[in-house]
């Protein structure tokens, strides 16, 4: 099982193309995308935090889930990485930022990384 944990902002962030202006609608745009793609994890998690999440609703369907970050949209994050570890199904934990501090943090729970352009080269 292999579950993909997406840090919204940061894959948004990623591409200089006038997100900045409309925070909701790139998020929107990002979880189409994601929906669209035919990934080969099990699970997505999409994690949206400030403006962005009045763009996506919480919850989903099939194998994509948003959720939306009470605060810290990097805690969140963090959070979920633990809580997919915690199934203690061995399950393969992978995290979609380039942020460097969340790399470390979301390592040390036990998840490994890679940048935006992993997922943005399969959608």
């Amino acid at each position: 099982m292999e579950v993909v944990i997406v840090d919204g902002a940061n894959v948004v962030g990623s591409e200089p193309d006038g997100w900045w202006r409309d925070r909701a609608g790139a998020a929107r745009r990002l979880h189409d995308r994601v929906i669209s793609a035919d990934l080969p994890s099990d699970e997505v998690v999409l994690v949206l935090e400030g403006a962005a999440k009045q763009g996506v609703s919480v919850g989903g369907g099939g194998r994509v889930r948003v959720v939306h970050a009470p605060a810290s949209g990097d805690d969140e994050i963090v959070a979920e990485a633990e809580r997919q570890r915690d199934v203690g199904d061995g399950r393969e934990v992978i995290v979609v930022t380039a942020d460097r501090a969340l790399r470390d943090r979301v390592v040390e729970a036990g998840a490994e990384t890679r940048g935006p352009r992993w997922l943005l080269d399969q959608l």
